[in-house]
């Protein structure tokens, strides 16, 4: 492997500061000298996501309204790590909570993965909980609005080959928990 050295900042200036993201603006030198004078990076808080599997093999999924794609998407429960939260299994089981009312008796972390490593800056924890049990109530975010399903391994398998889950991260998610699980092999 060469001997390229990691790229350095010259300079930084935030373009937009919101509350779930910010966007900058880097000048930029290479390992070879070269500047670059406009590099746009996304800052993002981590995310966690979880592949749940209840006590009596139904894997929950849910079901929510993406704006960007204008359509309905099955997703695993997950989202942002909160501000101050610096565990990212605490967060998926806050998640997988919140979102579906269901808690877990085991969590075990399977993969962490990097959205976009290109623009942003941030990673996402993947995790597979089993033993999962309704608990609670759902508990949504101020702009969440979504819908519990429970599916058969059989019948998510079927969603990935029929393209049904759109959501890349989340089909990384499944791969890796169905890898953990014995279902299928790499």
């Amino acid at each position: 492997m060469s001997e390229l050295k990691a790229w350095q900042q010259v300079s930084s200036e935030y373009l937009v500061q919101e509350t779930w993201f910010k966007l900058r603006k880097d000048q930029v030198m290479k390992s070879n000298g070269q500047v670059m004078p406009a590099y746009y990076v996304l800052e993002y808080s981590n995310w966690a996501s979880v592949f749940p599997v209840t006590t009596d093999g139904k894997v929950i999924l849910v079901r929510q309204y993406r704006y960007g794609i204008e359509q309905w998407s099955m997703e695993v429960p997950g989202g942002i790590m909160d501000p101050g939260e610096t565990d990212p299994m605490e967060a998926a089981k806050r998640e997988l909570l919140e979102e579906t009312g269901y808690s877990c008796k085991e969590i075990i972390q399977t993969a962490v993965v990097a959205p976009n490593p290109a623009t942003s800056n941030n990673l996402m924890y993947c995790f597979l909980a089993t033993g999962c049990e309704r608990t609670h109530q759902q508990e949504f975010d101020e702009h969440e609005e979504l819908e519990v399903l429970l599916v058969g391994l059989d019948e998510l398998k079927q969603m990935l080959r029929e393209n049904k889950i759109l959501q890349s991260l989340h089909v990384t998610v499944i791969l890796y928990a169905l890898e953990k699980l014995g279902v299928i092999k790499w």
